[in-house]
Formats: structure tokens, sequence, C-alpha cells
């Protein structure tokens, strides 16, 4: 079970976000690139980055933070990135720059050709970001929600050859309310890819929970506020999550 901590970029610094409302964000500091080598020193596997202006222009804002993130790394550990990638050519140029993974999640829903396209052109490196209230998915920075069931969209991408689901409960994310276990193992029980989950992540009682359920096919869990808050210490969650897998 990875432990993934998270940088949101918005105005090329790193923030977090309540429920995914721009106006409720919390600024953690201006220097995402030291952020990310602060925590390449704790020990991290793998980071996962947000373009957070990105998600609601619909393409890159934030290109020079992301690069400077992934020149701080140095190709140490992987690197996820998401946020306004709705084309091909933006893949390349960031998987050229050292990004590892491409999350994609708007445009997967409202152009599944093009995931499936992207899927064709690189594989291996791409993971599908279902963002979910009451299971039913949201899309462009979760500000609208569609009809679509979160499971029924999981299976199709499975089919389109997706690395991973990153799988958000909204109504919980940047709230440290905890984790939603019973939909992230259902949503894992109904596909064969690895579930990552997202959003409510509050202090060592939820990764204890997560590891409970990891053979259900959940790989992992991103969290944001609350190991920048302090209510849960990546070592000590990295740790648990080690010991009980």
């Amino acid at each position: 079970m990875l432990i993934i901590p998270a940088i949101d970029l918005k105005d090329g610094h790193c923030v977090r976000l309540k429920q995914g409302l721009m106006e409720e964000s919390t600024l953690f500091s201006e220097n995402p690139a030291e952020m990310a080598r602060h925590w390449l020193s704790k020990g991290v596997r793998r980071l996962h980055l947000v373009d957070l202006n990105g998600a609601f222009a619909g393409k890159p804002v934030n290109g020079q933070a992301i690069r400077e993130i992934v020149d701080a790394v140095g190709g140490e550990i992987p690197v996820q990135l998401g946020g306004g990638i709705r084309d091909l050519d933006t893949i390349a140029r960031y998987l050229d720059s050292g990004v590892r993974y491409i999350i994609i999640g708007t445009a997967a829903v409202k152009t599944p050709g093009f995931l499936h396209d992207a899927c064709n052109a690189f594989p291996g490196q791409i993971i599908v970001g279902l963002d979910a209230k009451d299971g039913k998915v949201a899309v462009d920075g979760w500000s609208k929600l569609t009809h679509h069931d979160v499971i029924d969209l999981a299976r199709k991408f499975e089919t389109y050859g997706v690395e991973a689901v990153i799988y958000t409960d909204i109504g919980r994310d940047g709230m440290l309310t905890g984790v939603n276990i019973d939909a992230t193992v259902k949503l894992a029980r109904s596909v064969s890819i690895p579930v990552i989950a997202s959003g409510g992540v509050t202090n060592l009682d939820d990764v204890r929970k997560l590891c409970e359920v990891q053979h259900e096919g959940v790989a992992g869990v991103i969290t944001g506020r609350a190991i920048y808050e302090g209510t849960l210490d990546f070592v000590a969650a990295q740790a648990l999550a080690d010991e009980l897998s």
C-alpha cells in the first residue's frame, strides 16, 4: 500500500482545496519544488501532482512548477500528474519532461475516444481519475455532476487499458472526515486494475482501514491536507502500511 503525498498547484503554489472549491484553498508552500524535496527526504515512493488551474481552464497552466518538481526529484520516484490534460501532444510533452504517469479525468468522461487513444499511444502510463459524489462522476474541476455511474465508467475504461483508477469521494476531499471505504472497496471489486483511494484521509486509523481491504485491489491512497496539517504523519503512515502489507 502506497501512501502518496499530493502537491496541488494553484498559481504556482502548493495548496489544498476543500471539496474542490478554488475559493476554499489553503496555501501550504510557495515553493512546490522544495515541498517535493521534503517528501523525497521522508522516503515517499510516488508523488501526486494536480494542476488545479489547468483543471478549471482545460489546459496546462502550472507547467513551470511541474517541471521544477520533476527536476527536484530527479527521477528517483515516479510522479503522476493530472489537471487540464486534453490532448496527446500535452501528454507527450509531460512524459518527455520526466512525468511517469498521466491522469485523465474530465476528458475521459467527456471524450472517451481521447482516453482510448492515449492508452494506445502511451501504454502503461495512463491513469484515469474518477471523482464522484454519491456514486455519480463529476467533471470540470468537480463543478458539474454527471449521470455517469462510477463503476460503469471504470469497467469501460479498464477495457481501454488504463493502468489504474484514482477514486476520489469529492464530498470528503480536504474535509478530514475519513475515507469512504465502502465505496472504494465496491469499485475495487468491480475491476481488476489497481484502485488508488483519495479524499478524506485523516489519520492512521484511515490507513489501517485501507490496509485491511488492500487485498480487494486498493493499491494506495493519496493524502494532502492531513499530512500538511499534521493529523497524519507520513513516515508513520507508510511504516504502518508496510507492516500490514
